[in-house]
């Protein structure tokens, strides 16, 4: 069956649409949970349908852009849909329809009986929609929206229950975010100021006639608030405090998703406004430096959420690593690590809720036992772990590995330093893995120095005094299928990245391809009005050069 091109446009507005009128219909049917439940569990997996529709249709015809109501750019707002942000859309709509099912499963709550529970879908919904808003956005206005709907709905979630523990997070967490906004804002002037366009493709043409220090600096203001919010070195210290206090679906949400949407924010930036490489070396070193501070961080938690939030911040480092090398092969390899550390790095974390749900805890110095209570939950863990730790065959070994020869290929002083610190960097991933693993799951709990201050049986669980609660649930020893079954959904997707590398690496390579041919990008926007520009023509002549 031959699908239209014209498919795509009727498609392209669908992700940011549909989470949206739903969270306003689950706002109104506040007093009907199981009605709420059912409409957020349609509109994520229509999400997810079409976000797999529009990802074979952009590796199937290339770029498209989309005016949203007929206004034609820069006026108007432009949604472009290429490879990038196709893979981006069905790699976040899985995992965010994984984490709901999770989230029903458990209560949709991690504390007492009196939280809002149903503020959560309708605020979960535009988290979602605020996700895709930023993926499609062809303009920096548009993302900056999406980024600020991120923010009202991740305060939100991240408070959740009002303890103070969570608010304080919550209020530092806004505190950093509203300073990113306010630079991304900064930054925005000053490319208006430069260029007198937000659009992307514009500021792509009209950046050939800016002297090359503005350039740089326009870029570095942008790189602060965007590394902000992907929490690259120095500008991460923000998150192993604010993540490890929200609930575990929330946790796992914001550790898999909200930081790779800076990254892609980069990624864009870099390729497509400010192709020269005038940031690369700083940007090597910031990812050199991520890696080792953050994987260092991680050595020294006992709390398992603090320590895979280390993990999270050290592992954006190899991403960095990528853009940085500005080459084709780095960036496919790039692109390839984003996607399988969304899948890995959720997954684990929700893990760890089902960790707190068994065993009361999520410290290393109260857990131990676990794999002989729940051989289940052990090979659920592990399997993941074995992932993030970069063993083979695993999507995190291929992952490392384009990487790892991506900067041997480039070969300069500091893509050397990044190879050796990316090696280091894998080798002490595995070693936290498996850290975790000897004292959660494999030594008695007898021997944990604090074992019997988490008690699993049921009735621990069930008692008002315990820190988690479950709801009504009769007996809350025993894993909710609903909780169990996306986890090892995501890890089976995670598998599936291990089986059909191949293919994914390749849709990885004509994506990176697309981000250095600009000129497909500024073409789909508005190609035909840029025809006898001088800039423009210029710019497709430096592009036909590097080809």
């Amino acid at each position: 069956m031959t699908i239209s091109p014209h498919v795509i446009d009727v498609l392209t507005p669908l992700p940011v649409l549909i989470p949206m009128l739903a969270a306003a219909l689950t706002l109104v049917l506040g007093r009907r949970p199981r009605a709420q439940r059912f409409l957020t569990l349609v509109a994520l997996t229509a999400v997810v349908a079409i976000s797999s529709m529009m990802l074979y249709l952009a590796d199937r015809d290339g770029v498209s852009a989309l005016q949203v109501g007929g206004w034609d750019s820069p006026l108007g707002i432009s949604l472009v849909v290429d490879r990038l942000s196709a893979l981006m859309l069905v790699v976040s709509s899985i995992v965010l329809l994984a984490v709901m099912v999770y989230s029903i499963g458990q209560g949709i709550r991690d504390g007492n009986e009196n939280q809002p529970v149903s503020i959560f879908l309708p605020t979960y919904l535009a988290l979602t929609a605020g996700v895709c808003n930023a993926f499609l956005a062809g303009d920096l206005f548009n993302l900056f929206v999406g980024f600020e709907v991120l923010l009202a709905a991740s305060f939100v979630l991240l408070t959740l229950g009002a303890s103070a523990d969570r608010v304080r997070a919550g209020v530092s967490y806004v505190m950093v975010s509203m300073v990113s906004s306010l630079i991304f804002l900064i930054g925005i002037a000053l490319v208006y100021g430069a260029t007198g366009t937000l659009n992307l493709a514009h500021i792509a043409v009209r950046m050939n006639d800016i002297p090359s220090g503005t350039r740089t600096a326009i870029f570095a203001v942008l790189l602060v608030a965007f590394g902000i919010k992907a929490a690259v070195f120095p500008l991460s210290t923000w998150l192993p405090d604010s993540y490890p206090t929200a609930p575990a679906p929330v946790t796992a949400v914001f550790a898999g998703l909200l930081t790779k949407v800076g990254v892609y924010a980069i990624i864009r930036a870099h390729t497509l406004m400010f192709p020269d490489g005038s940031l690369d070396n700083v940007l090597m070193v910031c990812g050199l430096l991520t890696m080792l501070v953050g994987i260092l961080g991680s050595i020294a938690q006992s709390d398992i959420k603090r320590l895979l939030s280390f993990t999270l911040v050290s592992h954006i480092g190899y991403m960095i690593f990528g853009i940085a090398l500005s080459t084709q092969s780095g960036l496919s390899g790039s692109i390839y690590y984003v996607a399988h550390h969304i899948l890995v790095q959720t997954t684990l974390f929700l893990v760890v809720g089902l960790i707190e749900r068994q065993a009361g805890s999520a410290s290393l110095r109260r857990l131990g036992g676990l794999a002989a209570a729940s051989p289940v939950l052990a090979i659920v863990f592990l399997v993941p772990a074995l992932n993030l730790g970069g063993i083979p065959p695993f999507s995190g070994f291929i992952g490392k590995v384009a990487l790892l020869q991506a900067g041997s290929e480039q070969g300069s002083v500091l893509a050397w330093l990044l190879v050796a610190g990316g090696t280091v960097t894998s080798l002490l991933t595995l070693y936290v893995m498996a850290r975790v693993w000897t004292k959660a799951f494999w030594r008695a709990r007898a021997d944990a120095p604090e074992g019997e201050l988490a008690d699993n049986s049921p009735s621990a669980l069930v008692d008002d005094s315990s820190d988690i609660q479950f709801g009504d649930r009769e007996d809350p020893g025993r894993m909710p299928a609903f909780m169990l079954i996306p986890t090892i959904g995501l890890v089976v997707v995670g598998l599936a990245m291990t089986v059909f590398a191949g293919p994914i690496i390749d849709i990885s390579d004509r994506a990176a391809r697309d981000l250095q041919d600009r000129s497909l990008y500024i073409d789909a926007v508005r190609g035909a009005e840029f025809v006898g520009d001088q800039a423009y023509e210029q710019a497709r002549a430096e592009e036909e050069g590097t080809r």
